[in-house]
């Protein structure tokens, strides 16, 4: 087969894993025209329907389904072999992918990746932010990063933060003729601000635990927002009582712009870890980034 036909193949596959041409063309960085003409043009030379093609989606047919089985697969080896051979390079090179949410980008990968480029001119490294859980093999990402408890078995795991607490804070003015809570259930007579979920769609419920003691907070208030960085701001604001990872609002709580409650409910747990497959080869440059994470205690 011409090598024109394996970058064909690579194509349709972007396709119909993605469902979308729209997608595929978006993560291939081509035109939508010029991707479905490729896989036109690969359906004419085998003389086979690879995909069906509605108004609403794209799904493979029987052969394509097959196409997708049976050399997919050796098409990713071949890519994965194609990247091992950076290590005969001087410097190591390449792109590495990581999917995280948007607290570990900011506090934990962007300080060592800011460092880290200027000392390999080679790699480029892609941080996407998504703050549900990412099938990183679906994906085809390198990489993803998530709190420790929730790596899944079957991944290699590398701590890359020390351990975490989460913080209960509020501004001075938002104390102004209100009783600090003294425990998680005085929370009921308080306005909260809501984080709701992208993983599961749902509110967050506050989490504490003291000693053998363990409890979950539906909370209530005017404001629900999807980051904890509006969930600070609208603290800072006044607007209510924010529960959110102690290392975001240090800096505020010692600068006085915001108190800190119910620190003995907030234990300690398990931070930050990277987790990658552990039947996938790491390139040279994948090392060097998991190297520059890697948490190391002081």
């Amino acid at each position: 087969m011409a090598r024109t036909d394996l970058n064909d193949i690579t194509a349709f596959l972007a396709v119909a894993r993605e469902g979308s041409f729209t997608k595929a063309a978006a993560r291939l960085g081509v035109s939508q025209s010029a991707l479905s003409q490729t896989v036109s043009n690969l359906e004419a030379k085998l003389g086979l329907r690879l995909l069906t093609r509605t108004t609403r989606n794209v799904s493979p047919t029987d052969a394509g389904q097959r196409l997708m089985e049976t050399v997919g697969p050796r098409l990713e080896e071949v890519d994965a072999e194609l990247a091992a051979l950076t290590a005969l390079r001087d410097k190591p090179a390449g792109t590495v992918r990581i999917s995280t949410g948007e607290h570990a980008a900011e506090m934990v990968l962007w300080p060592t990746i800011e460092t880290l480029l200027p000392s390999y001119p080679d790699i480029s490294v892609e941080i996407i932010i998504d703050n549900g859980l990412t099938d990183i093999v679906a994906e085809r990402l390198d990489a993803g990063v998530r709190l420790g408890e929730q790596v899944a078995k079957d991944m290699i795991a590398v701590r890359i933060a020390p351990d975490m607490r989460m913080a209960v804070v509020g501004a001075p003015s938002y104390f102004k003729g209100r009783k600090k809570p003294r425990t998680p259930q005085d929370l009921t007579d308080h306005s909260c601000i809501n984080l709701r979920m992208q993983s599961a769609g749902g509110l967050y419920a506050w989490e504490f635990e003291k000693g053998a003691r363990e409890l979950k907070v539906r909370v209530e208030g005017q404001l629900v927002v999807n980051t904890a960085t509006l969930a600070v701001k609208a603290a800072l604001a006044g607007t209510g009582l924010a529960f959110v990872p102690e290392d975001r609002v240090l800096p505020f709580i010692e600068g006085g712009k915001l108190v800190r409650v119910l620190g003995d409910w907030c234990a300690p747990f398990s931070g930050f870890h990277l987790y990658y497959p552990s039947r996938r080869q790491p390139t040279p440059a994948f090392a060097v980034v998991v190297d520059a994470l890697r948490h190391r205690a002081h």
